[in-house]
């Protein structure tokens, strides 16, 4: 197939709540959303996960704009596309940036899949028609108001909990998650707030026989997760050091982690999100998707990918009206006790609502290839 268009846009959507973590806080999310179309017509479409500040990594919502403008469409231009993975393979020149690229290729996918008539998650290798999800929670103001948070995503069925944790809300906090929640699958997610010094205070976390610690140490680290690993009980699981295929390969090797979490944005796509999956699988290493409080397109495009059979833990991906008032998909994606029915529907199997689209679109433009 040959790409005719591109059209880029620049969302805003407020979230129900502010959503706090150890580098920040978060409430109205700005995000590009990526439209491919074909000779024919048809539509694919991507999001890009980056945020406006480069805390979760270097990525930013106006450095990605600017790379998928003045790079990776300039390089797609002429260009026939036989397979989503072609894109990958355009795109190596360009170093890193994975979220833009993700942005696109995620867009190509969904077309692809439309175009072969099958729902996204087929398209994948996905096996699984429905997935099991968890939900996130930010840091709170107390420990009482997560407490009740927790109580009414585990009565909604969600099966994972994963709390936010930084130096000074942590080990006290989980003791009493413990103490109010006895046997759920919880996690704890560091975002890289500490040292290898800390050990001593993460080691203390292995007396709530948690799921997983995520992405303890340094965004940028797989030695010391390796040093960690060896003297904790916990799982490691890794997040931000992992942006490749290589990356994930050197830390199973190192052994810097028993459990790594996919993030489509974060890998440069699905294709590389897939390559990781295989690796682990064979070397049976769980994984698991994350979120990065994505509007109904991305969220589209991680239930596609949690189809794939090595995803045996549940997932960040929470129903669309835990985070907005208003998707820009119909139907939102729903959860019920804790599990998402993946549609079947050509593509990612949820339509885009344009008239929400527009409501939420603050700049708009259109390329022509």
């Amino acid at each position: 197939m040959k790409l005719k268009e591109i059209i880029l846009r620049h969302l805003q959507m407020k979230m129900k709540f502010p959503f706090t973590t150890s580098f920040g806080t978060i409430q109205d999310k700005e995000f590009i959303l990526v439209e491919v179309k074909d000779e024919e017509g048809r539509s694919g479409w991507g999001e890009s996960v980056a945020f406006t500040s480069p805390t979760y990594n270097e990525e930013t919502l106006k450095t990605n704009w600017h790379m998928i403008e003045d790079f990776l469409i300039p390089l797609l231009k002429g260009k026939e596309i036989t397979h989503p993975d072609d894109v990958s393979a355009i795109f190596e020149p360009i170093r890193k940036n994975n979220m833009a690229k993700s942005a696109i290729e995620g867009a190509v996918w969904d077309l692809y899949a439309k175009r072969e008539g099958v729902p996204l998650y087929q398209a994948l290798g996905g096996e699984n028609t429905t997935i099991d999800v968890g939900i996130s929670i930010g840091i709170q103001d107390t420990v009482e108001d997560l407490l009740a948070i927790i109580k009414k995503h585990v009565e909604e069925g969600y099966k994972r909990i994963k709390v936010k944790i930084k130096p000074g809300w942590d080990v006290e906090v989980m003791r009493e998650i413990r103490r109010s929640f006895p046997d759920i699958q919880l996690m704890a997610d560091a975002n890289s707030a500490y040292r290898l010094e800390d050990l001593p205070q993460l080691k203390k976390l292995d007396e709530f026989n948690l799921t997983m610690i995520e992405q303890p140490l340094a965004s940028d680290d797989i030695v010391d997760h390796a040093v960690i690993q060896k003297e904790l009980k916990t799982p490691v699981c890794l997040d931000e050091s992992i942006h490749s295929y290589e990356d994930a390969r050197k830390a199973l090797q190192l052994g810097s982690c028993k459990i790594i979490n996919i993030k489509i944005g974060r890998v440069g796509g699905l294709t590389e999100s897939k390559r990781i999956h295989d690796l682990c699988k064979e070397h049976n290493i769980p994984v698991w998707c994350g979120g990065m409080i994505e509007a109904g397109v991305g969220r589209a495009h991680n239930v596609a990918l949690t189809t794939l059979s090595n995803f045996t833990l549940p997932g960040d991906t929470a129903a669309s009206s835990r985070y907005w008032e208003q998707d820009i998909i119909t139907p939102e994606v729903t959860v019920q006790d804790g599990v998402i029915q993946v549609p079947d529907k050509p593509g990612i199997g949820y339509d885009i609502d344009l008239e929400a689209v527009k409501k939420f679109t603050l700049k708009e433009k259109v390329y022509s290839l």
